[in-house]
């Protein structure tokens, strides 16, 4: 690929009029996994996994272990031992050798987080990821938290369904993380998300809205979407430790005032509460967060 964005990025680039920016950030994009990034890595009990499905729905997963279940085994590789709950539905894409994904570890204890975006192949103790693009984000809209305790009972999946229950719904209002999984034809990606609980609408069961906040100019999800509709959507409920990934399409809205915001629309939804779980305290929000809107923001609806 001739430079780290493809059309799709490069066209929301240039309608936002950032171009030059993003040129300038994209040079931080590499395929080499440095000392200090895997150093990070062999710290961090999370993993977040975009991928497919084998029928083509996307999915975002997040992957619990000891750390060091997921470390630099070479310059451009990470190997994760062990693979995904029972019942998640990314557990055949990750077990097949080819799968595009994206990676996302993200450290609520310092606001840290790094992106490896790759192909899988599966080894005997779980799987690797080749790295094709690495790279590091600004700690804007991270939530501070602390570990608790690890869970080691639980439920496994406790609901599948093609909208969102009530109860779905409000754990949607109240969050104030999600990662998303986006595609297009040379790649898949997972990023996050971050504002003050109520910053993503539950317009409907089937429809949710959240504002594209600034950030650094790559605009390699929002690319993605126009290239592709494809999103999965996970919410990590820290507190509890369970996890309600959502698989649709969405859609970025472009206002006059120059703001944006991205339409998802609900394919289908996976709910779970996985044994050996991890809890994390209350956050400590980022200074970063925008106010919410006077209309938005309700966790009571």
């Amino acid at each position: 690929m001739p430079g780290p964005y493809h059309q799709g990025s490069l066209a929301v680039q240039e309608r936002v009029g950032v171009r030059g920016v993003a040129e300038h950030v994209g040079r931080s994009i590499g395929t080499g996994i440095r000392e200090v990034a895997a150093a990070f890595l062999v710290q961090q009990p999370h993993l977040v996994v975009g991928a497919a499905d084998p029928a083509g729905a996307l999915w975002a997963s997040l992957l619990t272990g000891a750390p060091g279940f997921v470390r630099a085994t070479g310059p451009d590789r990470i190997a994760v031992t062990g693979g995904l709950p029972a019942g998640d539905p990314l557990t055949e894409a990750l077990a097949t050798s080819g799968t595009r994904a994206g990676t996302i570890a993200l450290d609520p204890r310092t606001r840290r987080r790094m992106r490896l975006n790759g192909m899988v192949q599966v080894t005997a103790g779980g799987f690797v990821v080749e790295a094709e693009q690495v790279f590091a984000n600004c700690p804007k809209y991270l939530q501070k938290r602390q570990p608790l305790e690890l869970v080691a009972e639980g439920a496994g999946v406790v609901g599948r369904g093609r909208a969102l229950t009530p109860g779905q719904e409000r754990a949607v209002r109240l969050a104030d993380t999600f990662f998303v999984a986006t595609t297009a034809e040379d790649g898949t990606d997972a990023s996050h998300r971050g504002g003050l609980p109520g910053f993503v609408e539950v317009l409907s069961p089937v429809e949710l809205a959240w504002p594209d906040y600034p950030g650094n100019a790559m605009f390699l999800t929002l690319g993605n979407l126009a290239a592709d509709p494809r999103a999965g959507l996970l919410f990590p409920d820290w507190e509890s430790g369970s996890v309600l990934q959502l698989s649709g399409r969405a859609r970025t809205d472009f206002a006059a005032d120059g703001s944006r915001s991205v339409r998802f629309t609900v394919e289908s939804v996976v709910e779970s509460l996985h044994p050996g779980r991890l809890r994390w305290s209350t956050p400590e929000y980022s200074p970063a967060n925008p106010a919410l809107p006077v209309h938005r923001g309700s966790t009571t609806r």
